[in-house]
């Protein structure tokens, strides 16, 4: 009946499912390797048009920051050039700033606390009137310049999020 024996058919039937199941599992993992790989260059495409989307929000950002602090500085250096106008030589001879005052102003410029008033801060500090208008003109010109910036940091903490999108 039959030329090759049973347990020999039986040994042939087992090699040929394992080699088809074998071969099952090559060809499976080629796929999903290829799967893989096409979800990981996909990833990589959107990584960069995401940081491409981030860079331009950025850009627009500083841009704009950068106009707004010029500015800010041009209006700040034409006060500050103001202040011989608006306060003139026979302001500073009227006017006399005392230690207290100075301590007081460099302190609250600092963001500490003063020292204890003094006798001594009575006396006259022999700083011109102008001098503390062009200071407190700087000062808050500085201001308007952390204030813009501050803004800034505002806008683009609100475009990142819709450049990720």
């Amino acid at each position: 009946m039959s030329v090759i024996p049973w347990p020999y058919r039986l040994l042939a039937l087992t090699a040929l499912g394992v080699a088809l199941i074998g071969f099952g599992w090559i060809k499976g993992a080629s796929h999903v390797q290829a799967r893989w790989d096409a979800a990981i260059q996909q990833q990589a495409l959107q990584t960069a048009a995401i940081r491409e989307r981030q860079a331009q929000a950025t850009v627009k950002v500083v841009t704009q920051y950068v106009d707004r602090v010029r500015v800010v500085r041009e209006k700040g250096e034409t006060i500050i050039k103001e202040v011989p106008v608006y306060v003139p030589v026979q302001a500073d001879a009227a006017c006399s700033i005392n230690r207290g005052f100075v301590r007081l102003h460099d302190a609250a410029a600092a963001g500490e606390l003063p020292e204890p008033a003094r006798d001594a801060d009575a006396a006259s500090a022999g700083i011109a009137l102008s001098a503390v208008a062009g200071t407190v003109a700087a000062n808050y010109q500085t201001c308007h310049e952390n204030a813009e910036q501050l803004r800034a940091l505002q806008a683009w903490v609100s475009e990142i999020p819709s450049a990720t999108k």
